[in-house]
């Protein structure tokens, strides 16, 4: 016996099982009061001009980080990208080692998250606003690297080929032969990570690293709830526009044929950005200096061997594991089941609402949230990653059910089925396979994403991480980071072949 595709989309929601329970269990007496103040300062948000004053400040570093991170790290991962391709280096007769040795040192700065970069950056070169956009470059442009240099591979050769043997040059052919397709790879996924950065700059300013995040840390530590929702609203509004401007963006770009000329005019609007992003900044921090490198005492072999024997291993792993595991379960399988309940459009309006506030709210503010009024247990963390990476899941696969072919549904109706089994076999049944395959690669985001609720919650290897860098214990930390980027590349490796999995199915 074997599932059926939904029930297999389904069946990942049985995380929030265990999870709820411990939630609930763990929950005390003033936790109804807290939450209560919460969601009334949701629809009474505080309109103290001083308050919107710098709310707006911070937002402007946020999308000026956010902004000028994303456009630069576009700009490396396409010339890294292109360096790590071995289709590439043959063209132009050079042997292809070069680029296999580039593609796997890119691993180990893309499998580390952006906000231990930023932590790292910190402590070597000091609070500078260029802290943040480097920890956002850094894994980005690995990121975007390795993606290009996949699309390019994937490609059909033949058309590159028939130009060589033309006599055009290696150059003249690549351009006009891979631009079209990767015209469009360019535009789509270059949108995707835009709305990346401006999450992570959100995040990274929650842990100190300035923007918006830092505000609405201190709201949520001092209990004002009416500030918090100011910001939180804020940056929904932006999130809003930037998700209807992406949405336009990747409807354009399927649409129109991508010449050279449109390639390099969005080539030339991204350098653009990355100057006006880096302009923005300099404005808003205008005595910052330049950066300057603080002096770290590296470790020797004889402090690693004592700091690996000090660490609790076990402990560490099975929590970031069995964090990532219970989180990626409520990703994947609580937007389906929220759509479930019934197809009614205001129904499907108010689950797309809900997954918009779960998006801006950034993990750490969620489980500083609930640890107001519960017991820290491993289960706030996960609850609190899967809700927010929940939001990223159901407004995809909102999308793609939008996209889809409801004549099978109309079918079912007419046959007499219920409203909910028309919709789980006529429109989610043939999604089913793309949203696993999905939430493989989420899981994977996940497993990095795991350092940041462990800051806050006190689990896995993300607390063990905080308090090393704390004590400036280095030994610790870079065996930490070592073990994390080992741990993220297996399961990048797994989620791989899981979407091919899904994909082929």
């Amino acid at each position: 016996m074997r599932p059926t595709a939904p029930a297999l989309v389904l069946l990942p929601a049985l995380a929030l099982l265990p999870v709820l329970l411990v939630v609930l269990n763990g929950a005390h007496g003033g936790g109804a009061e807290i939450l209560g103040s919460f969601v009334v300062g949701a629809v009474s948000p505080s309109m103290n001009p001083a308050l919107l004053k710098a709310l707006l400040v911070g937002l402007q570093v946020t999308v000026a980080t956010a902004l000028t991170g994303w456009s630069c790290s576009l700009v490396l991962g396409v010339l890294l990208g292109c360096l790590s391709c071995e289709r590439l280096w043959l063209t132009w007769c050079l042997p292809d080692w070069p680029a296999t040795l580039l593609r796997r040192l890119m691993a180990l700065p893309r499998s580390v998250h952006e906000l231990i970069w930023g932590l790292l950056l910190l402590q070597v070169l000091g609070l500078h606003p260029w802290v943040a956009v480097l920890a956002i470059s850094i894994p980005y442009s690995c990121l975007i690297a390795r993606v290009w240099r996949d699309q390019l591979q994937s490609l059909d050769p033949s058309r590159l080929q028939a130009m060589l043997q033309t006599g055009s040059s290696p150059i003249a052919a690549c351009v006009t032969a891979l631009s079209p397709a990767m015209g469009s790879v360019l535009v789509s996924y270059g949108g995707y990570r835009l709305e990346c950065a401006l999450r992570s700059a959100t995040l990274l300013g929650v842990f100190g690293l300035g923007g918006l995040g830092m505000d609405l840390e201190l709201s949520l530590k001092s209990l004002q709830f009416h500030e918090l929702w100011t910001g939180l609203w804020l940056l929904t509004a932006v999130t809003i526009v930037l998700e209807q401007g992406l949405r336009c963006w990747r409807s354009w770009s399927e649409e129109a044929q991508f010449g050279q000329r449109r390639v390099l005019w969005f080539s030339l609007a991204v350098l653009l950005s990355a100057g006006l992003g880096a302009v923005w900044l300099a404005c808003l921090f205008p005595d910052s200096g330049s950066l300057s490198w603080l002096p770290v005492q590296w470790p020797d072999f004889s402090s690693l061997q004592q700091a690996a024997q000090e660490l609790p291993w076990l402990s560490m792993l099975w929590e970031t594991l069995i964090l990532t595991l219970l989180a990626a379960g409520i990703a994947i399988g609580l937007p389906p089941l929220l759509l479930l309940f019934t197809p009614a459009r205001l129904w499907q309006r108010c689950v797309n609402g809900f997954w918009v506030v779960v998006r801006v709210i950034p993990p750490p503010l969620a489980v500083l949230l609930l640890l107001l009024s519960n017991q820290p247990t491993l289960a706030i963390g996960a609850l609190a990653l899967g809700l927010h990476n929940s939001g990223v899941m159901g407004r995809l696969l909102q999308d793609g059910l939008e996209q889809q072919d409801d004549s099978v549904q109309v079918a079912l109706a007419s046959s007499g089925a219920s409203p909910q089994v028309g919709w789980l076999y006529g429109l989610l049944s043939p999604r089913s396979p793309s949203h696993l395959a999905y939430g493989a690669y989420r899981s994977d985001v996940i497993l990095r994403e795991t350092v940041v609720v462990g800051l806050i919650g006190g689990s896995g290897l993300g607390w063990q991480l905080l308090e090393s860098l704390s004590s400036f214990h280095w030994a610790a930390v870079l065996l930490l980071i070592t073990t994390y980027a080992a741990l993220t590349l297996i399961g990048e490796w797994l989620s791989d072949r899981s979407r091919q999995h899904w994909l082929q199915s």
